[in-house]
């Protein structure tokens, strides 16, 4: 089975539209978004509008929470005085365009979903979280320490867990040894971003989990993640954004990548 997962949107539509082209053509059997639809450019209705006309089961992000209860905070954590007060812009903005329609839906947004695999009769737990499965906006950044993560985990009964916020695409195998039965293998996934990403790449990402009958916890190459990399029109949402009242910072960290 081939599974399409993204997240980080960020209200930014070009992004999402190049998204969908790509996808469309990787042969994938599921889609799932992990949150983060509005938020930082001027489409978060369309694109909210797209997600639902398409049916794809999502769950909120922080940003998602935030908004669909008409908040001022949206549980991000800026590091400068500069990235405040540009943020305090942002949900403002976003808040005062968003259609209460769109709202209502985001407030709807599950929390996590649980994807349950019975492989060869042995299970495979599969969670989708947007920070983690401790809070909503919680960061696990790739040098997150194994213990920690591998707590994170084996407290959520996640066997795969995958989820966004960082917007930096990583894979991590966490090896826990089993004196007394084989070894259980964890795999810990985020997904990067489709209109926001902090990793030095402009291009949108998202990732495809492959889980094949033979997918085992006891095997850490059974399980596989391809990082899809896509071009979009950046152009076309750093202008929208120099365009609105929002910070110009926005737009260069969407040429930057960062």
């Amino acid at each position: 089975m081939r599974i399409a997962f993204f997240s980080d949107i960020h209200a930014n539509l070009p992004a999402l539209d190049a998204f969908f082209k790509d996808v469309e053509t990787r042969g994938i059997d599921a889609i799932y978004c992990l949150g983060d639809l509005v938020g930082y450019n001027i489409w978060p209705n369309e694109v909210i509008d797209e997600i639902r006309r398409r049916g794809i089961p999502t769950i909120a992000g922080n940003y998602d929470f935030g908004i669909g209860r008409s908040s001022d905070d949206c549980g991000c954590a800026y590091r400068t005085d500069d990235e405040k007060e540009n943020g305090k812009v942002s949900i403002a903005y976003t808040n005062e365009i968003v259609k209460d329609e769109q709202r209502a839906y985001l407030r709807t947004l599950p929390a996590q979903i649980r994807l349950e695999f019975q492989l060869n009769e042995k299970p495979l737990s599969v969670l989708l979280v947007h920070g983690s499965p401790r809070r909503i906006n919680e960061y696990l950044f790739e040098d997150r320490d194994e213990k920690s993560m591998l707590r994170i985990m084996e407290q959520a009964g996640a066997d795969v867990m995958l989820f966004g916020h960082t917007h930096k695409p990583y894979h991590r195998v966490l090896g826990s040894v089993q004196p007394d039965g084989p070894d259980h293998f964890r795999h810990a996934i985020n997904i990067g971003s489709v209109g926001k990403p902090k990793d030095g790449d402009a291009r949108g990402g998202y990732v495809i989990l492959h889980i094949n009958a033979d997918a085992s916890t006891a095997s850490k190459e059974s399980i596989t993640v391809d990082f899809i990399r896509f071009e979009y029109d950046v152009e076309t949402a750093a202008k929208a954004v120099e365009a609105s009242i929002l910070p110009n910072a926005y737009a260069e960290s969407l040429r930057l990548g960062k």
